[in-house]
């Protein structure tokens, strides 16, 4: 019980740091951060690893943000972990700041420019498949939203991943709560006619 309280902490956290940093950028969207929070408190705290002192280590984990407009997010993760201090989160969108809207690859800790929602499974495919072929012991994490399940690019990357049998690759899926709208791959309409 004392570790799940713990987790609920840092997950509290995680929400408050992103919330604050969109609030301080006037700009952002906080809750596509917040649906994920538990789920990459958990994953960061428990099972991803990586070596903050050296980003480019052959054997760091990989985690690619798919649905990029929760950058906040992954910055607040990667500050929570101590890459640096969470105060600096407060000039996220702002000119200099390391923090821009979408993760972009100047930012050190991101695997990849996303932001094009759909791509970022095809991206954590193909790390996923270079540790295979290179014998590299990292997993390759993505976090994908609900949204971009309905593009072609993550099925084509999906079956792409099951062919080449990437048991390396884990993909996590954030449900929002306007899932269940007309159109959304969640909308029990859409699931009865695509068993």
């Amino acid at each position: 019980m004392e570790q799940l309280k713990e987790l609920q902490d840092k997950s509290k956290l995680v929400r408050k740091w992103c919330l604050i940093s969109t609030t301080e950028a006037e700009s952002g969207h906080p809750t596509s951060c917040l649906s994920a929070a538990d789920i990459t408190t958990l994953l960061f705290d428990k099972y991803f690893t990586y070596d903050l002192a050296n980003p480019l280590n052959l054997s760091n984990d990989r985690f690619v943000l798919s649905k990029g407009h929760a950058a906040p997010l992954l910055y607040t993760l990667f500050g929570m972990a101590g890459a640096y201090g969470m105060e600096e989160l407060k000039t996220l969108r702002k000119f200099g700041s390391r923090f821009e809207g979408h993760p972009v690859p100047e930012f050190v800790y991101a695997e990849a420019a996303t932001g094009s929602l759909g791509q970022g499974l095809s991206v954590a495919a193909g790390l996923a498949l270079i540790a295979k072929r290179e014998e590299l012991p990292y997993k390759s994490y993505v976090l994908l939203g609900d949204g971009e399940l309905a593009e072609g690019q993550i099925w084509e990357a999906a079956n792409f991943a099951a062919h080449e049998k990437l048991d390396n690759l884990i993909a996590i899926l954030t449900k929002g709560p306007r899932a269940a709208l007309p159109g959304s791959v969640f909308n029990p309409e859409v699931l009865d006619r695509h068993p």
